[in-house]
């Protein structure tokens, strides 16, 4: 069977973290502190970062295309962002265009003060209620679906901030962890479902709230706890406050957070994101193994689950493609008289240890196959022997509608393809993914239960915890994206 799938050699043939968010009171340093928790977290983002911060008086805030060290680098910013309590968000778009007035976080002032609100994660029923909200005079200025938030909280009859809050989250679907500001505290969120990671840590002088600990670690805060999924906790700078008003439902955290996106010193629901992908790489040695001389991650999100490849089977680890950290998104674009050099922007064989060697190559995912086919490609000009692709996901068939950008299904690869139709279009002497079963046994469970998995898993398996309201309704979906283009 034939395979059309584009090949464009400056393809990002990955699927896109979401955001990061960060959020912090009662220290004096908020703007710096908040500063550096973004920079722990730019890989959860890299198009737009921004800062909103509270003195007791006023709001203060500054949104920026492009990377924290690009935007809050000098003293001058910092200062200029007073105030002892800030939030802040690192943004890669799931919804709405790249352009400054999506960034976040965004902020409106209320008749009880101002509010802002830092949103990871994507809400799936956002057209059908900014629709209705715009019947009711509300006015967008961005296109992203966290503005939906900042309306419903603004029309609530409710009288406390926090009541206008829970009012708001009612009328949402979808997945969501968010740090919002306002007078005298800010303020954490997880959807019932607790598909996105958000933690508490404690400083000596205040509270903290993170997408993932290792933005704690920066700032020298000690880990508390994850909230809870369904949870929002209140931290005013001396306590914190818990309300749960959603009821008891089962969490589906994002299982993706192990395989790729969260960074490998984090801890996410108490479990180590580093020692999830050794066990990941040890499982996938048991169920796949194979016959070859060394074990070669693609670096760096394939690492640790290739030294626990190479643990489990016995192989050497070795280190046969060298990444090259300073090509990021924004590297100008080459003309067509050097395209050909392609993968090798980021990625070039270590051609003494692979040439003539038997290479297992481990990789977290296979989105298009583009990046698969290329650094394949080039290990054979290096000299491999033979190739054998070993993944650390099941096939990635279907596409997230919470928080993650990933193709269209018909995009993907192994939606419509066999696991030997792809290893042919890849190039590679054998192809193998772990098990739905395996990844469950992994992360400590003794497999995936049926009737209330533990995990959000829907690219692997097409099972959606929540409701799709705008992609069932397939004329406000195009809709919706028709306003993000020309907005």
């Amino acid at each position: 069977m034939t395979l059309s799938v584009t090949t464009d050699p400056f393809d990002d043939d990955k699927l896109h973290e979401e955001c990061g968010i960060f959020g912090i009171i009662g220290n004096e340093s908020a703007t710096a502190m908040t500063a550096l928790g973004l920079h722990a977290l730019q890989h959860r983002g890299q198009e737009a970062v921004g800062i909103v911060s509270f003195d007791g008086e006023h709001f203060h805030a500054k949104h920026a295309l492009g990377q924290v060290g690009a935007n809050f680098s000098s003293e001058t910013t910092i200062n200029k962002l007073k105030g002892s309590a800030a939030i802040g968000h690192v943004r890669y778009a799931t919804t709405g265009e790249t352009s400054l007035r999506n960034v976040q976080p965004l902020f409106a002032d209320f008749d009880f003060g101002g509010f802002g609100v830092a949103h990871n994660g994507n809400l799936t029923n956002a057209y059908a209620l900014r629709k209705d909200l715009v019947k009711r005079g509300c006015i967008f200025h961005a296109t992203t679906d966290t503005e939906v938030i900042i309306h419903l909280v603004a029309l609530s009859k409710q009288a406390t901030i926090i009541d206008r809050l829970i009012d708001a989250l009612k009328q949402i679907e979808g997945a969501y962890s968010l740090v919002c500001l306002a007078q005298g505290m800010i303020i954490g969120v997880r959807d019932p479902y607790g598909v996105r990671p958000l933690v508490i840590g404690k400083l000596e002088s205040g509270y903290v709230l993170a997408s993932e600990t290792c933005a704690l670690d920066i700032i020298g805060a000690s880990f508390v706890r994850d909230v809870e999924a369904g949870e929002i906790v209140i931290l005013n700078g001396d306590n914190i406050e818990s309300i749960k008003p959603f009821g008891n439902i089962k969490r589906r955290f994002c299982i993706f957070e192990y395989i790729y996106f969260a960074r490998p010193d984090s801890y996410l629901d108490s479990v180590s994101v580093y020692e999830a992908r050794k066990n990941i790489g040890r499982e996938l040695a048991k169920e796949s193994p194979v016959v070859a001389d060394m074990v070669v991650p693609v670096p760096d999100s394939g690492t640790p689950t290739a030294i626990g490849f190479a643990q489990e089977s016995g192989l050497p680890f070795e280190m046969g493609i060298i990444r090259n950290h300073y090509v990021g998104r924004t590297f100008i674009q080459p003309t067509d008289r050097i395209r050909h050099i392609g993968v090798k922007l980021k990625h070039n064989a270590n051609r003494k240890l692979i040439e003539g060697k038997r290479i297992v190559l481990l990789d977290d995912s296979i989105v298009r196959g583009t990046t698969s086919v290329k650094i394949v490609k080039m290990l054979r000009q290096a000299g491999a022997k033979e190739v054998h692709m070993r993944i650390s996901s099941p096939p990635t068939k279907h596409s997230c509608f919470y928080g993650i950008d990933t193709p269209e299904s018909d995009k993907l690869l192994a939606h419509a393809h066999t696991v030997e139709e792809m290893a042919a279009f890849i190039g590679v002497e054998s192809l193998a993914f772990i098990s739905t079963e395996g990844l469950y046994r992994a992360l400590g469970e003794q497999g995936r239960n049926l009737a209330q998995p533990q995990y959000c898993d829907a690219c692997f398996t097409g099972d959606y915890p929540i409701a799709l309201t705008d992609h069932d309704n397939k004329n406000g979906q195009c809709e919706l994206s028709l306003l993000a283009k020309e907005a």
